[in-house]
């Protein structure tokens, strides 16, 4: 048998068996349903905000403190105004009020009510009007500009605004907007750094415990350190596989049950290379971003001989992983930039920017380029770390560098 052969069956056996060893157990069904579990724990805590908000915004009010025969134009001007705002977009509902004596004091003591929450309040003369507005309140000053602009304006024309019925046509796209560009290059990038972050993370801790209990000698002792760092990283990646399978079957029949409106903002992503080739460049990109990212991840991890040297490690990993989406995301927005360039060739930052690339622009012979790079530095991170673990921890090995050896 070759020594290629041989590596890869001594790899693939590895990797075997740190597969077996982390699906058939009942913590990886807690794993698997992670997502799940913290959604539903999202979900609880949105709702209960939403409902706080939605208890707020009920009691809010703009105020207008008008003469009785501006009331009504000034609704019907209102009602006319909100149909141009999204429900959840339009602001608040409108009051009237008639004058007192002081209609200064009764604006500043509209603030003070305990029947509504005021967030502006007008009084005054509609062509020069005085607008009182509170915390967060400077748009809803504004809108009640525009209600007594609106108001004149009825009142010249005797009453009422002359009413337009326009035909509207509407108009599909037949090639990507640059805007959709973006937004799936951003896609992108985040998807990427969200499945790393969640599932990548598990790979340092894959040496402590066989370190403790000395598996990883007799394992050494059998295979070459490069085949063990390998296989488990295999191994870890068929895990990972095997998590984006099943939620990506979940989220993909979910998809289907999406309103037609949801269903049109998916559909406005227009990767540069067309979505198929686009899916297929995502999943490569994703499985280097994990082996790259991994690979590193377990030459620190094999350092560490306790789940407190490990913990103490997470730190550090996580704020590398952030700081590789926040060079990605920066460089998905200025496309064919010195930034995007630096993205695209630093080796833990490329997955993430060629998969943004791959969005803003349909060229494919880049990403041949690239996935070859990025497959030379996970083999010199596997090698890199196979070697600093049997000099640093296993204490073999000579200590003089290669290059020396090899005049002796």
């Amino acid at each position: 048998m070759s020594n290629a052969r041989r590596l890869i069956r001594q790899t693939l056996t590895i990797a075997r068996r740190d597969f077996v060893a982390t699906v058939f157990t009942p913590i990886f069904l807690l794993f698997l349903f992670a997502p799940l579990i913290m959604g539903s724990f999202g979900a609880i805590g949105g709702a209960g905000a939403a409902a706080v908000a939605d208890g707020a915004s009920d009691k809010t009010r703009i105020v207008a403190i008008v003469p009785d025969r501006l009331a009504r134009p000034i609704a019907e001007v209102d009602t006319r105004l909100r149909g141009v705002f999204r429900q959840e977009e339009a602001p608040p509902a409108l009051m009237t009020l008639t004058p007192s004596a002081d209609p200064a004091a009764q604006a500043r003591a509209a603030f003070e009510s305990k029947a509504y929450d005021a967030s502006a309040v007008l009084y005054g003369p509609l062509d020069r009007p005085t607008i009182l507005y509170g915390l967060r309140g400077a748009r809803t000053a504004d809108y009640l500009t525009l209600l007594a602009q609106g108001t004149l304006a009825s009142e010249a024309l005797d009453g009422g605004l002359p009413r337009v019925q326009a035909t509207k046509t509407s108009v599909t796209r037949t090639t990507g907007s640059q805007g959709g560009q973006n937004r799936s290059a951003f896609l992108a990038v985040f998807g990427i750094f969200f499945l790393t972050l969640f599932l990548s993370g598990q790979v340092v801790g894959t040496m402590a415990e066989e370190r403790s209990n000395k598996v990883i000698e007799i394992l050494a002792a059998a295979v070459p350190l490069e085949s063990v760092f390998l296989g488990k990283l295999v191994g870890m990646f068929g895990v990972a596989l095997l998590f984006v399978g099943f939620w990506g079957t979940v989220v993909g029949q979910a998809l289907s049950y999406l309103p037609p409106a949801a269903a049109a903002a998916f559909g406005d992503l227009s990767p540069a290379v067309g979505a198929p080739t686009f899916a297929l460049l995502f999943a490569a990109y994703f499985a280097m971003a994990y082996l790259l990212l991994g690979s590193v991840f377990l030459g620190v991890g094999a350092q560490a001989s306790t789940m407190r040297e490990i913990q103490m490690l997470s730190l550090p990993i996580t704020v590398l992983q952030v700081g590789m989406f926040a060079l990605s995301s920066a460089a998905a927005g200025r496309p064919g930039s010195w930034l995007a360039t630096v993205a695209e060739v630093f080796p833990l930052s490329s997955p993430f920017a060629m998969a943004g690339h791959a969005a803003n622009s349909p060229e494919l012979w880049p990403h041949a380029l690239a996935l070859a790079w990025q497959a030379l530095w996970v083999a010199i991170f596997v090698t890199l770390g196979a070697r600093f673990f049997r000099r640093g921890v296993l204490q073999s090995g000579s200590a003089r560098p290669f290059w020396k050896r090899a005049r002796t």
